[in-house]
């Protein structure tokens, strides 16, 4: 009989009943594996009582069927100090954490809803209000100085079916998050801002049949996508307000140092710093971002295609510090530890980058969910052994992004 590991839910072992197929037991946080098969009769369940056994995990499709399942409710929870230092700091941080990602969710909200309004009214011919867009930069600016790790976990989680508008919103907080690590003016981070948020403005007159098609484009049909960038070059000219740098972010993501870019086949000695950046960061979070035509791959797989492009059409150097600024493993990846443990990086770790903090839902020695914990690699002896893809995961994360 062949049991699907996704299918299992832990329960407490009170709840547990005759019919029910087990696939493991856990005693005092000790998960083992059980001879899987349906529990037979009231005793056996009052013997695993007896030898201490305090959860059960059931496969609900191969259960008797009336069975009642009672799943345990995981709580995110902190590790435990090595030290006996007390722990209300690490409360404090806890629900420091919270409230951060709540405001960063509705940021993200706010950024998506406006940018869908900027599309919709360059759609209908009016023109984009700088001040909205003003407004909205301060937010992502003030979130990503104070917590950044909270905004980037929120952004992270993608929807393909919003790719356009998450993507715009990500392009912004992601080059935001490089100006200042790059510790660029305050004022220019804003400008860079607001480019993101409309670089991709353009695409509103590309034929709807090219711009979600469900594959690979035709010579023809490139040629006509690459006209967003024309398009967005006519639109932007009617905007007040916006600055050269919103300019140059919108209109030269698609440009290469050598010259063979679009839509002015700009060379390197024409192309100032954050227009390179914003290259870099287009490229990276659409290699990222499940596609209607494509899955994401993980960070560590974009790393190297943003590498193979330098110096040719991508700054070299820029590219390294991108890297270092976000790190090798972003917060919001997705990682497998050395122990078979799947987490997603909650928080960076700038002076070991190796060694995020990853809160773990998920095993994969096991093939199940697990009681949810946070795993801080700089006082561990584990190691990330990879990264993960959204879409290489064998099961949906998406509820254990939020904090």
């Amino acid at each position: 009989m062949q049991y699907d590991p996704n299918n299992s839910i832990k329960i407490p072992i009170n709840t547990l009943s005759v019919g029910m197929f087990v696939t493991a037991i856990e005693d005092s946080k000790r998960v083992n594996l059980a001879h899987a098969g349906r529990v037979s009769s009231d005793k056996a369940i009052s013997q695993l009582i007896k030898s201490g056994v305090k959860f059960a995990w059931v496969d609900k499709e191969l259960s008797a069927k009336g069975s009642v399942f009672k799943p345990v409710v995981d709580l995110p929870e902190i590790e435990e100090p090595k030290s006996q230092e007390p722990t209300a700091p690490l409360k404090r941080k806890k629900r420091s954490r919270f409230s951060q990602q709540q405001k960063a969710q509705k940021i993200i909200r706010d950024a998506k809803g406006l940018a869908q309004k900027i599309l919709s009214q360059t759609f209908d011919g009016k023109p984009i209000q700088v001040d909205e867009l003003d407004d909205l930069a301060d937010d992502l600016i003030e979130s990503i100085l104070l917590d950044s790790d909270a905004l980037h976990c929120v952004s992270a989680l993608r929807t393909k079916d919003e790719y356009l508008l998450e993507h715009s919103v990500n392009v912004a907080t992601l080059l935001v998050t490089f100006g200042k690590h790059l510790q660029l003016p305050k004022e220019t981070l804003k400008e860079m801002a607001i480019g993101g948020l409309i670089h991709d403005v353009g695409k509103v007159k590309v034929d709807d049949a090219v711009l979600h098609k469900p594959g690979r484009l035709t010579a023809e049909e490139f040629e006509h996508m690459k006209l967003h960038q024309v398009f967005a070059g006519e639109i932007i000219m009617k905007v007040a307000g916006l600055s050269d740098v919103s300019r140059d972010v919108c209109l030269m993501h698609h440009e290469k140092l050598d010259g063979t870019g679009y839509p002015n086949g700009l060379t390197a000695e024409q192309m100032p710093i954050h227009g390179r950046m914003s290259c870099i960061v287009d490229i990276y979070d659409a290699l990222t971002a499940d596609r209607c035509y494509k899955q994401g791959m993980s960070p560590a797989e974009a790393f190297k295609i943003l590498l193979s492009l330098t110096p040719n059409h991508l700054d070299k150097e820029l590219v390294y510090k991108f890297i270092n600024c976000i790190g090798v493993f972003p917060v919001g990846a997705i990682v497998e530890l050395s122990d078979g443990r799947v987490g997603i990086v909650w928080s960076s770790n700038q002076e070991e980058p190796l060694k995020p903090e990853v809160k773990c839902f998920y095993s994969r020695k096991y093939g199940r969910f697990i009681d949810v914990t946070m795993v801080d690699l700089k006082t561990s002896r584990l190691t990330i052994k990879k990264a993960i893809a959204q879409s290489q995961l064998e099961v949906d994360a998406t509820r254990f992004f939020e904090a």
